[in-house]
């Protein structure tokens, strides 16, 4: 199932799925193990400007129309923006990150998407790190671990092993 992070923190709460994947901190009523951080970067048309700078400046996220990936409550995104006081003149709001690649692609705006979306796209676009560095961490959520299914648990043992 895809959702959100609150759903997804509900959908576990509820007993709906066995584990979701989440933004840590989660809520804290789950049991939750640490997977990886994930870099936020600037998503750019090759056409930019800035296509060719070394790290995109956070301050110039406001000079240009942004596409803004979040759905339901206040995701990371919108996190940087307020951490460093920023207004960015937001042109559209999705959840679809092909469909902000898609538009980025066409010129109508810039982003900020997670590294591990970014992966093995069609799209020509540009990626650059931020000139203030922004992550998410990213963990696995259950409501127990000692009560989980045998295949979560076995899902649970595996996790330290899979970058080998």
């Amino acid at each position: 199932m895809l959702g959100d992070y609150t759903e997804i923190e509900n959908w576990i709460l509820e007993g709906r799925v066995d584990c979701g994947f989440l933004r840590l901190p989660a809520n804290a009523e789950l049991e939750t193990s640490f997977l990886e951080q994930d870099k936020l970067l600037a998503v750019l048309p090759v056409t930019h400007p800035l296509a060719d700078c070394d790290r995109f400046p956070v301050n110039a996220l406001c000079d240009y129309p942004f596409m803004l990936l979040e759905k339901g409550a206040k995701a990371e995104i919108s996190e940087i923006f307020e951490k460093c006081g920023l207004s960015p003149k937001i042109h559209f709001t999705t959840w679809d990150d092909y469909a902000i690649m898609s538009m980025v692609e066409s010129g109508l705006g810039v982003s900020i998407l997670p590294q591990l979306i970014l992966q093995r796209i069609p799209y020509r676009i540009v990626t650059k790190e931020l000139d203030v560095p922004a992550y998410r961490n990213i963990g696995l959520a259950v409501r127990n671990k000692k009560s989980v299914s045998l295949a979560v648990k076995k899902f649970l043992e595996y996790l330290p092993y899979r970058n080998d």
